[in-house]
């Protein structure tokens, strides 16, 4: 009996070796499934520092052997081809494109795999992904066709270029800011830029720049000339009839700020920063040719109350609580009064409240050039318009954080307030701006 046995035990275990060994071959013959190839990036520029990742997976067989071969016109280079190991379910490489491989222009990246299933009579389950690609490591060709470039602190200047190629992002750069350029019908490009008021003569240093598809960046100098600004110093006192009078209408911008004063702070200080990034937005809802026409108007019969420039220090009670810079011309006429709207464009802000500068207006008239109005009692038009020199956006009024009734009017370059004064000088545009509109090209 004990002698049965033994003949059963090994029978039995035979049994399930052949059972598991055929139910292995069964799922490896019922895989169907090829593996997943994924390509990052799939397509677009390149340059030699630019990874090309390939990731394969294959979860039920297991990958037996992949291929990547890149093509350029007839010439096929096979940049890896390797047998897996068995039990391989997952494959990844990075590719850095060789100076040796490849010249400029359009190539295709080519993944072939192939599993370990016995589908197609033991062939395994195949798969090829491909990517096309651009090859581009020369970066844009900059020629600069204006040769005067006169700035003065707080002020604005035009450059006119021209590019070899069609850029991702060019225009102005000095230190953080940003100036975009903007390409004119005849194919140069046009920008428009500041010498913001709060930069150091001595620092200042604009540069141009092009950057193409392929992050092929370029840089280009210039000749420019910059004039030193003195702006003058107010001292503004903040009384608690204006704090009683003006806080609440910001107590729900800065829930649990109770205290007047607190208050005051927290609006001339954070709401004024946020205000001044929104004029960075909206800088860029912009026309890339100028809408407007001759000199910019002012407010008829009106006295200028404050300027741009002005060092503010304020003081409440003897004591100087805070200090700003006033980035506009303050204009008094009668209560109520009419506001032209100083030049052709189009409305881009038509705002109820917009912050510190309460009920406003932007026109915006090219090239990032754009006229603010704020502290209206009324507006007269609506996001989208179109509006001519002269005509009547609202009525002036003290919305916001005005102590009364003014228009305030600022205007804008790509976000960055400068000096209105240069727009209402008709001699100072057409040397520095319209003058270079005309002239011919190179």
């Amino acid at each position: 009996m004990a002698r049965n046995k033994s003949r059963v035990v090994p029978f039995i275990i035979l049994i399930i070796t052949l059972g598991l060994l055929s139910g292995g071959a069964y799922l490896l013959y019922k895989d169907t499934d090829a593996p997943q190839i994924t390509i990052t990036p799939d397509n677009g520029f390149i340059t030699f520092t630019t990874p090309i990742t390939v990731n394969i997976d294959d979860v039920k067989s297991g990958l037996k052997a992949v291929k990547i071969v890149l093509t350029q016109g007839k010439k096929k280079t096979t940049l890896k081809e390797q047998t897996l190991p068995k039990g391989t379910f997952d494959y990844n490489q990075e590719i850095i494109i060789k100076k040796k491989q490849i010249k400029q222009g359009d190539f295709e990246i080519a993944v072939w795999a192939v599993d370990s299933s016995l589908a197609g009579f033991g062939s395994g389950n195949a798969i090829i992904a491909r990517g096309n690609y651009t090859l581009d490591t020369i970066a844009p060709k900059i020629t600069v066709q204006t040769s005067t470039h006169n700035l003065t602190q707080g002020g604005c200047a035009l450059i006119l270029y021209t590019l070899d190629e069609t850029p991702m992002k060019t225009g102005v750069k000095s230190g953080d800011d940003f100036f975009p350029g903007y390409k004119q019908p005849n194919g140069e490009y046009a920008c428009l830029f500041a010498m913001p008021f709060y930069s150091d003569v001595k620092t200042f240093n604009p540069v141009l720049i092009a950057e193409d598809a392929a992050k092929n960046k370029r840089t280009s100098t210039f000749w420019y000339h910059t004039n030193a600004k003195k702006y003058k110093h107010d001292n503004i006192n903040i009384s608690d009839r204006f704090l009683s009078t003006k806080m609440p209408q910001f107590e729900s911008s800065f829930p649990g700020v109770t205290n007047p004063v607190d208050l005051f702070l927290k609006v001339n200080r954070e709401l004024r920063v946020t205000n001044r990034a929104e004029l960075r937005k909206l800088g860029l809802d912009t026309s890339p040719t100028f809408l407007f026409e001759n000199r910019f108007l002012r407010l008829p019969n009106s006295a200028s109350r404050a300027s741009f420039g002005d060092r503010r220090t304020y003081l409440h009670n003897g004591k100087k609580i805070d200090n700003q810079t006033h980035l506009g011309i303050d204009l008094a006429s009668t209560r109520h009064a009419p506001i032209p709207a100083a030049n052709k464009g189009r409305i881009i802000l038509a705002a109820q409240d917009f912050g510190i500068y309460g009920n406003a207006v932007i026109i915006d008239h090219g090239l990032g050039l754009q006229t603010l109005y704020s502290h209206l009692s009324q507006i007269d038009v609506a996001v989208g318009d179109v509006v001519d020199s002269g005509q009547i956006i609202g009525k002036t009024g003290a919305t916001g954080m005005a102590g009364g009734d003014h228009l305030h009017y600022g205007v804008i370059c790509s976000g960055i307030p400068v000096n209105p004064y240069e727009w209402w000088d008709a001699t100072w545009i057409k040397n520095n701006i319209t003058s270079k509109m005309d002239q011919p090209s190179n």
